[in-house]
């Protein structure tokens, strides 16, 4: 059973004390956020922030907020060996990238459905899905959605919708 980064019995030096080639004393500030099991957390920690910085940090916070400082620090220190020149920005701006083409796309979707069905329910025998027209196997819908109809609107008109 683990208290505090170190073994029950063993006083096993925490990660941050190993890597820093220290003796780990028992009130030590690294000791409950980063386990002797778990090297490269504090390592990735220490080659962005430093270590003498994320202890003062770790200090300056009230006990309740440093977990959630660490995992913030260790995100960012993983991002950062990862993308050294963006960091977690990078990987934001990514994700936000994809959320704006999947809104779009989301768009284009709800967009061509409002017409299919204003279209359908306006002229159902318009399209040629009339009772003995060659197209009337299936679905009106499946028939235009499994062709490879162009999308009803263009890409233009969708973004000029969501910018309000």
């Amino acid at each position: 059973m683990k208290e505090s980064g170190r073994k029950q019995g063993a006083p096993s030096p925490c990660a941050a004390c190993k890597l820093l080639r220290r003796r780990c004393a028992q009130d030590c500030v690294f000791a409950p956020y980063f386990p002797a099991d778990e090297p490269q957390k504090f390592a990735n920690v220490h080659k962005v922030f430093g270590a003498s910085n994320v202890n003062k940090m770790l200090q300056e916070l009230p006990e309740h907020q440093r977990g959630d400082a660490v995992s913030s620090m260790v995100y960012e220190a993983n991002a950062r060996v990862r993308d050294p020149v963006y960091g977690c920005v990078g990987a934001i701006s990514s994700l936000q990238q994809q959320i704006d083409t999947l809104q779009t796309q989301l768009a284009l979707a709800q967009a061509e459905v409002v017409h299919l069905r204003v279209s359908q329910s306006a002229s159902p025998w318009y399209h040629g899905f009339g009772p003995g027209s060659p197209n009337s196997s299936g679905s009106p819908s499946s028939k235009l959605l499994g062709s490879q109809a162009k999308p009803i609107f263009d890409m233009d008109m969708v973004e000029s919708m969501w910018s309000y």
